[in-house]
């Protein structure tokens, strides 16, 4: 998942050179998100991981 994240953030950077506003808008907004997302399933299997197992 990070690794969308980095090609739609590579893709809002070419365009945003290029001078496609909306294009990089959008791609950047869901590099955003999929990082966020990826951010949060990280955080769960820390916690989780760390639980001792009964």
């Amino acid at each position: 998942m990070l690794y969308y994240a980095v090609v739609f953030l590579i893709i809002a950077l070419i365009a945003g050179a290029l001078g496609f506003f909306g294009i990089a808008g959008m791609a950047a907004s869901i590099a955003k998100v999929l990082f966020v997302v990826f951010l949060v399933l990280f955080l769960v299997s820390l916690i989780a991981g760390r639980r001792p197992t009964i």
